[in-house]
């Protein structure tokens, strides 16, 4: 992780790796012992849980920052609301609070553990629906994240059985080495899907456009297909698809497997993760945008989700000074739902 923030320099994998480096460093007191670092049995407590509370927050934030590109106040407030409780946990365990109930070590570590534990499970599951490539070595790292997080979940209730302790420690380090080995091959080799086209080229129109026909967008603007082309489509393109073009086959086929070549499935549902895929996909140098699946993204989604969707396509693609082009039947549509995307997308090249 810390090859993959310093090749990209972006801030979400800063967090992430960070907050690994953390997990890696953090030790259990019978490792330090016969190295002759002792904990001071009134500090760890405290010591062992602050390393939790701060991994998770930076996993979290990390996770957030990898699914939506930016935060929402809401994510804030979420934050801010559980580094209150990480305070207030941490300030019951310098008093003796705990040590009144029966099952004391339980309850002690059951809020950072839960924390960790949680935010483990999150990461991979963002990792594996948002960025890493399915049915690849890749999958791997949020696999292991998930099953670490699932362990950790356990923590507070078998770490001091015996029969147990063993085993899930054995567990655990069987899954951080799963990790790794999915994490060392997503950052040194990435998915291709978010490889750069093999040749950069200049946009050579910008604009959101809509056309009825695909012969129409190609009467209008020639050279549209001649640049590096994203498609979103609902149907299987029976030629070869060009090297310069990638496609997004919209089916309820598996999810993220290749189709053929430079086609890949994506959910017709699962427009959260089209709009991460395609914004990945603008800034590693594709400058164009076709897409003619917008009545079936209708259908599986609603009018109202699917135009959301191509709104906020629409804004990215041309904050990047590019160009999408929507090819639709407006006998699928009603007056009203034409007239919304009339003002968004002009039908004639220079206005």
């Amino acid at each position: 992780m810390l090859y993959k923030t310093t090749k990209t320099k972006e801030k979400r994998w800063g967090l992430i790796a960070t907050a690994l480096l953390i997990n890696a460093l953090d030790a259990e007191s019978y490792i330090l012992v016969p190295f002759g670092i002792p904990i001071k049995q009134e500090a760890y407590d405290i010591a062992s849980s602050i390393p939790d509370f701060l991994i998770a927050s930076l996993l979290v934030w990390g996770g957030i920052q990898l699914k939506k590109e930016r935060s929402e106040f809401k994510d804030v407030v979420g934050l801010g609301i559980y580094a209150t409780a990480a305070y207030i946990w941490l300030f019951l365990l310098a008093t003796e609070f705990f040590d009144k109930f029966e099952s004391s070590f339980a309850i002690k570590f059951l809020f950072p553990y839960f924390a960790l534990g949680a935010s483990l499970i999150y990461l991979g599951h963002t990792l594996r629906n948002y960025v890493i490539s399915k049915s690849t070595l890749e999958e791997l790292f949020p696999i292991g994240l998930i099953l670490l997080g699932a362990i950790n979940l356990t923590y507070p209730f078998t770490r001091n059985v015996e029969s147990f302790a063993s085993a899930m420690f054995l567990l655990a380090a069987i899954f951080r080495l799963m990790a790794a080995v999915g994490a060392l091959k997503f950052a040194i080799y990435p998915a291709a899907i978010f490889a750069k086209p093999k040749e950069q080229m200049p946009s050579k129109i910008k604009g959101a456009f809509m056309f009825k026909s695909k012969e129409e967008l190609k009467k209008a603007i020639p050279n549209f297909f001649s640049q590096n082309v994203v498609v979103i489509t609902r149907d299987l393109p029976r030629n070869k698809v060009p090297e310069n073009t990638l496609v997004y086959w919209l089916t309820k086929m598996e999810e993220n497997t290749k189709a053929d070549g430079n086609i890949y499935t994506v959910s017709p549902t699962r427009i959260d993760v089209l709009i991460h895929l395609l914004t990945k996909n603008l800034k590693s140098g594709y400058n164009a945008v076709y897409i003619d699946g917008f009545e079936y993204l209708m259908i599986e989604n609603g009018f109202d989700s699917a135009v959301k969707f191509l709104f906020d396509l629409k804004d990215r693609v041309l904050s990047e000074g590019k160009v999408i082009a929507l090819v639709v039947d407006p006998r699928t549509l009603t007056d009203k739902q034409i007239a919304l995307l009339e003002r968004e997308f002009s039908n004639r090249i220079g206005t």
